[in-house]
């Protein structure tokens, strides 16, 4: 079981969460759609996290020319053009479903951080923030793409239950 914790004011953002070995696959994003709210079921089943090893969110770069566009896994995000860009973004994001951690954080809207139909599309980076006021997560959640929310490793920390305070992003113990 694990705990995660903002890096900054030191607060409990989860409850005990379980680790998956991988990031589930969406074999179909429309299975399970909130009717009400249009979103995807979350990529995430409540009360785990799985860690995303690949690039993740803003920002974003030119794909190189020699590149093939990946088919879509159901994961992808939306941005302006998705053929010709790629996420340069935080490698091994942990990924939770978004109701183990939205009642203890908050939208941070500033500009177009919070644009889609239905909700947010997280293509414009940290959108989440603690009540310290530190942008930690990433939420998409627009009827168009995934549903699932991202804790940036570099802002948070996990609490492992019988063992010290570990970095999410590199196991490293904490004092």
């Amino acid at each position: 079981m694990t705990v995660f914790y903002c890096a900054k004011c030191g607060t409990a953002l989860t409850g005990d969460l379980v680790a998956l070995p991988t990031i589930p696959d969406v074999d179909d994003p429309d299975d399970g759609r909130d009717k009400k709210t249009g979103r995807a079921r979350s990529t995430v089943p409540r009360g785990h996290y799985a860690i995303d090893p690949a690039p993740w969110g803003a920002p974003f770069v030119p794909a190189a020319a020699s590149r093939q566009h990946a088919l879509s896994s159901g994961r992808e995000l939306l941005r302006p053009d998705t053929w010709a860009t790629v996420s340069a973004g935080q490698r091994d994001s942990v990924v939770i479903h978004p109701d183990d951690v939205l009642p203890r954080l908050a939208p941070f809207t500033c500009g177009d951080n919070w644009t889609g139909c239905c909700g947010s599309t997280g293509a414009h980076g940290l959108n989440l923030a603690c009540a310290c006021g530190s942008r930690l997560a990433t939420w998409a959640a627009d009827c168009l793409g995934p549903n699932e929310l991202h804790l940036d490793p570099v802002r948070v920390y996990a609490w492992h239950q019988g063992g010290a305070a570990k970095d999410a992003l590199d196991g490293e113990e904490r004092p």
